[in-house]
């Protein structure tokens, strides 16, 4: 086992009764911000559970920060961990949700509402502090959870989708605090399902599938494989016809179609698809842009071809 990884791993498998989570990985992660990439029901939920201490491996070891994660009460301090899934008291202001969760590393009421004020901050969520979480939109309860990861100034930040359903403006924020983190010497894991998501943070990826670590490292070459394959873009929008409009006009738009008040567009250049998505966002003359999610299905034509050959 290295110790100097901030994550290693050693023939790591977890299952599920039949189900197999996570199959024999071995692998050493180094510090800084490494990239999580695979399709739903990848394993990579699985393995952010064990890094973070909710599993106990069905076999292997795993280490965090050079100390073995299970049963470390004392490690669970030094991470912080934004989930997928939301669970959350819905009743709750966003300030008090964090506050509470703050209080939880033994920090006094005081000083953990400071603390999560200053992390509703750093995610832009000040004006929605006073607001129940129930009424939140799906962007900002990402936001809040990103809040109470990050509150009390972990050392590994795990995170798992975190982009999911923000808006365009959002999402370019959220990349930018994670890559501000890496810089000022702290460490993060996040998982996507999103190449373009990931390669926008980091260039260090795990390339994960049905459970088996299928690469790690520097992996760009795999840019041309999945630009091969339409990215199909699910954004609700205040006007998506006019959006549409728009977007007919550029080469990268391979087709369109309405679902409900939202625009589905496929298109074969993400990169350039997703920046000029962003200024429009960011310009608000075709009205807001609410959310922007992209479905699994664009990595599996992928990952099927990985594996077979």
């Amino acid at each position: 086992m290295t110790t100097s990884a901030i994550v290693a791993a050693d023939h790591l498998s977890k299952w599920y009764g039949q189900v197999i989570g996570l199959n024999d990985v071995t692998l050493s992660v180094p510090s800084g911000i490494t990239g999580l990439l695979g399709p739903n029901g990848a394993g990579k939920s699985t393995f952010m559970k064990l890094v973070t201490g909710q599993l106990m491996p069905s076999q292997g070891e795993i280490a965090v920060l050079g100390e073995p994660i299970w049963q470390n009460p004392g490690l669970y301090f030094r991470l912080g961990f934004c989930p997928e899934q939301d669970a959350f008291y819905e009743r709750m202001t966003g300030l008090e949700w964090v506050t509470a969760l703050v209080r939880l590393n033994g920090v006094d009421e005081a000083r953990a509402t400071e603390m999560a004020h200053r992390a509703l901050a750093t995610v832009d969520l000040t004006d929605a502090a006073g607001k129940k979480i129930g009424a939140y939109s799906k962007g900002m309860r990402q936001r809040v959870k990103m809040a109470q990861a990050l509150a009390h100034e972990p050392d590994l930040l795990i995170l798992d989708e975190p982009l999911g359903g923000m808006d365009p403006i959002a999402r370019r924020r959220t990349i930018r605090l994670i890559k501000d983190w890496g810089r000022a010497g702290k460490s993060v894991i996040v998982s996507s399902h999103i190449l373009h998501e990931i390669e926008s943070m980091t260039a260090n990826i795990l390339l994960i599938n049905q459970g088996r670590i299928l690469a790690e490292g520097n992996v760009h070459q795999i840019r041309d494989l999945i630009d091969d394959h339409p990215h199909t873009v699910h954004i609700k929008a205040e006007r998506p016809r006019e959006l549409a409009r728009r977007f007919l006009a550029y080469d990268d738009v391979l087709s369109l179609k309405f679902e409900d008040e939202a625009v589905v567009v496929q298109t074969g250049r993400p990169d350039v698809f997703y920046t000029r998505l962003t200024e429009l966002a960011a310009a608000g003359d075709l009205g807001t842009i609410h959310e922007v999610t992209s479905p699994d299905d664009n990595l599996q034509a992928v990952f099927q071809y990985l594996v077979k050959s």
